[in-house]
Parts: C-alpha cells; sequence; structure tokens
C-alpha cells in the first residue's frame, strides 16, 4: 500500500481507548489463504463496502469483501455515531452554481433517503444499536450566527416538508442545553447510534445473506484483466468481474491507481467520560438527549449518550504521529473543560481518533469509476458516513445490479479531479485550518 499519513495511524493506536470497542464483540473474520473466484470483490468492510455486499448477496450476486484490518477497524467503528443529514463539505448555494438547481434538489433528497435507508435497515433488522434523538441540534456559538436560524428554518422545512425548531438564547436551558451558546436549530431529522454495533450486526446480515468477509488481508496490488479484476493479498487472490474500492480515508494511493490524490484524509477526535449523574447534568444544565453540534468551521459535536455517558468530538489535528496524538487528547480535554465548565473535573475515560474524508469537490461520490471498466468507488463523506456512506454501498450495488429502487442523484457521480501536490497534499490543511480558526473567534 502506498498511504499518505504517519504509519501511526494506520495501526491500532489511536483506538486502543475506544469506547465502542468495549460495548460489542466482532467476531475476527479469517485472512483470505487462497485465489478465489467471484461476481463482485469488494475493498473494506466498513459502511459502504458493507452495504453495497448486503444488497448483491441479497440479490443473489457472489460477493467477497476484503479489509486490511477488520470490520469496522476504520472510520465505520469509530465515528460519534450521528446519523444524520449530511455529507457534502460544499454549501447548497455553491452545489446549485456548479450543477443547477434540479440537480441540487436531487442531492437534497438524497441526504434525507439515505437517514431513512438506515433507519429501514435498523428496524427490518431488529438491530439494537443504542438509538436515541430525534434528529441533530445546530448551536450558535456567536449571536451572529443565531440570528440566521430563522430564515434558515424556514428554507429547511420548505425543502424537508417538517417543521424545524428554532429557539433563543433564553430558551436553551428550559430544553436542557446548557451552556455558553446563542441560539438552537433543531432538524427533527435523523438519531444518533452506537457505529460499532451497527457496523457488527451489518457484517453479519452480510454472511447470513451468503457475502463472504476477510479480515486481515490487505489489497497489494490490483490488475484488470481480460475483463476481470485480480485483487492481490499477501496469501491470496480473488479474480472477479466487479470491483468496488470503499476505503475512504484510509485509501491507498495506488489501489487502484485511479484513487491517487482524490481523497484527503482530516482527523477527528472523540472522548467519552464516565456516566454523569443526574444531579451533574443539572450543574451543567445539559441534559438534552440530542446529539449536537456547534456552528463553527473546526466544529464540536456531542450528545449524552443512555448510559449517562457524554461524548465529546472535534476536528483537529494536523499531524499524524504520537506526539501529535498525544496533544490532540490534551486539547480535547481543554476544549471540553471549556464549553462545559461545571464537568471540567469529570474523568474521562476513553479517547480515540480517525480520519474523515475529503474530496476536492467537496461532495460525496459513489458510483462508477470514468473510463475503467467495472470499477465502482464509494468515498469522502465529510463527517457524514453514517448515513451517507451506508447509502453511498447501496447506490453502487443498485448500479451493478442495474437496479433503481433508491434516488441517486448526479452530483454523487460527479467525478472528483485530484488535490494539488501529491502524497504531500495535506499541507494545504495548515493554511485551511488557519483560516477556519480566524473565522470562527
Amino acid at each position: 500500500m502506498t498511504r499518505i499519513c504517519n504509519d501511526f495511524v494506520y495501526g491500532d493506536g489511536p483506538i486502543k481507548d475506544s469506547f465502542w470497542a468495549e460495548t460489542v464483540s466482532v467476531p475476527t473474520r479469517s485472512a483470505l489463504e487462497k485465489d478465489i473466484k467471484t461476481d463482485v470483490a469488494i475493498i473494506g468492510a466498513g459502511f459502504t463496502g458493507l452495504n453495497a455486499a448486503l444488497s448483491l448477496a441479497q440479490a443473489g450476486t457472489g460477493v467477497a469483501v476484503l479489509d486490511a484490518k477488520q470490520v469496522g477497524w476504520g472510520s465505520s467503528g469509530r465515528n460519534g455515531g450521528f446519523c444524520c443529514l449530511g455529507g457534502s463539505g460544499a454549501s447548497y448555494p455553491s452545489l446549485q452554481k456548479r450543477f443547477g438547481l434540479p440537480a441540487l434538489s436531487d442531492y437534497v433528497q438524497a441526504e434525507r433517503s439515505a437517514v431513512d435507508y438506515v433507519d429501514r435497515l435498523i428496524d427490518d433488522g431488529n438491530w439494537q444499536v443504542d438509538r436515541h434523538s430525534n434528529g441533530e441540534t445546530l448551536l450558535a456559538h456567536t449571536p451572529k450566527i443565531a440570528e440566521k436560524f430563522a430564515p434558515a428554518a424556514r428554507d429547511l422545512s420548505a425543502t424537508y416538508g417538517v417543521p424545524i425548531e428554532v429557539l433563543r438564547k433564553e430558551e436553551l436551558s428550559e430544553h436542557g442545553f446548557g451552556g455558553a451558546f446563542h441560539g438552537a436549530l433543531t432538524k427533527p431529522i435523523g438519531f444518533a447510534l452506537n457505529p460499532a454495533k451497527y457496523v457488527s450486526n451489518l457484517a453479519q446480515s452480510c454472511e447470513t445473506a451468503g457475502a463472504v468477509i476477510y479480515g486481515d488481508t490487505p489489497v497489494t496490488q490490483t490488475e484488470h484483466i481480460d475483463g476481470h479484476w485480480h485483487v492481490h493479498t499477501p496469501k491470496g487472490r480473488i479474480i472477479a468481474k466487479t470491483l468496488i474500492v470503499a476505503t475512504n480515508g484510509y485509501s491507498s494511493e495506488h489501489i487502484p491507481a485511479w484513487m491517487a490524490g482524490r481523497y484527503l484524509p482530516a482527523q477527528s477526535s472523540i472522548m467519552v467520560t464516565r456516566p454523569i449523574t443526574q444531579a451533574e447534568q443539572a450543574d451543567q444544565g445539559w441534559t438534552s438527549a440530542q446529539m449536537a453540534y456547534d456552528s463553527r468551521n473546526l466544529l464540536h459535536y456531542f450528545r449524552l449518550m443512555p448510559d449517562g455517558r457524554f461524548l465529546f468530538g472535534m476536528r483537529g489535528g494536523l499531524a499524524t504521529h504520537k506526539r501529535a496524538d498525544d496533544h490532540i487528547r490534551r486539547q480535547i480535554r481543554r476544549e471540553f473543560a471549556k464549553m462545559f465548565p461545571a464537568w471540567a473535573n469529570v474523568e474521562a475515560t476513553h479517547h480515540w481518533s480517525g480520519f474523515v474524508c475529503y474530496n476536492r469537490k467537496m461532495s460525496p461520490f459513489a458510483g462508477a469509476v470514468p473510463g475503467a471498466e467495472n470499477l465502482y468507488a464509494g468515498f469522502a463523506y465529510h463527517g457524514n458516513g453514517v448515513a451517507m456512506g451506508s447509502y453511498a454501498g447501496a447506490l453502487i450495488a443498485q448500479d451493478i445490479l442495474g437496479a433503481s429502487d433508491l434516488l441517486h442523484p448526479d452530483i454523487l457521480r460527479a467525478t472528483t479531479g485530484r488535490f494539488p501536490l501529491g502524497r504531500y497534499r495535506r499541507l494545504l490543511m495548515y493554511p485551511a485550518y488557519l483560516l477556519y480558526g480566524l473565522k470562527d473567534l
């Protein structure tokens, strides 16, 4: 593999203290140790790869899934568990300018469809994933942003056909949003979940449907020979008519070569506290079960979980070695104490980090790779991969099967260009983060 970050982030160091790992035992999948033939090979056993595998296997297609580590080891097993609207890093006006209003309308509806898709999947399987929260709440970190909430709510209500709740600063405390916020906007679409339980159930359903999953099987090379993809691993090879690449921020520059320069991994860090008592919740004034995030560009995201623990996450961390990881652990603790001062001394029992993934067009990609025969990819969910990453996998499977049940907007099919600087493109994040930080003041 040819990866662009320090080896530390591709090992177990960033997730050795993950809370999710303690909540569910995900069975270890054996490595591929022979040559096999199948209809579709999928690289990546996360939300995108497994949802593609599930749809394909249920349709009777032969599927083999490979992962360099194990099921959900990457972003799918270490995110904040926000199943919500989103997927694009670009604003709706920006997308409309580039793609047109009809394309934007389809994309916006696909964001809603992505949430509904995961909702149905969980309900149909009766999966126990610790669901809670009625949609998500955006909290204004400045008065100027709070002033924009009322007109934004009218637009969102018209777009999604649901009431959008706006709270003034003086109303926040009675709704359990205690903190230095200036207003709130709640979209009642989406829910919080335990991502490790979700991805574990998803993998088991794939296997029940007939898909085969191989763990600890890094792909070393892909070749297209005589109408078939040859996927090479250390101890075996898969020969398949169709190949899906679903590695997102943990991709390699040459698997396949088309991926080089098209993805940009960016770190996100999470801490989880010990259970916070009801008295302590009252002291801070935060009693809401809503999943929430603030209006900063370098945002914070947080939620009170069903067992009383508090999950708190943030963007940040530009270097990818262990010293940088140690630094971000201290920084996230400081940010938490600043935003929730009554909990400054509440113990954080878990901390971990992982990648969100951007691309140059700042909107997700899910579809056929242009100019390549039977090659598909899904990646770049810009921090909203629970819903959109899952939906992307289902859309790719739908394309392969020739079905059309799910809305597949043109924006998701649009090819993304390459970032400048090649393997050193993460250097672009330094001035970008500086600018974002200044805008957040």
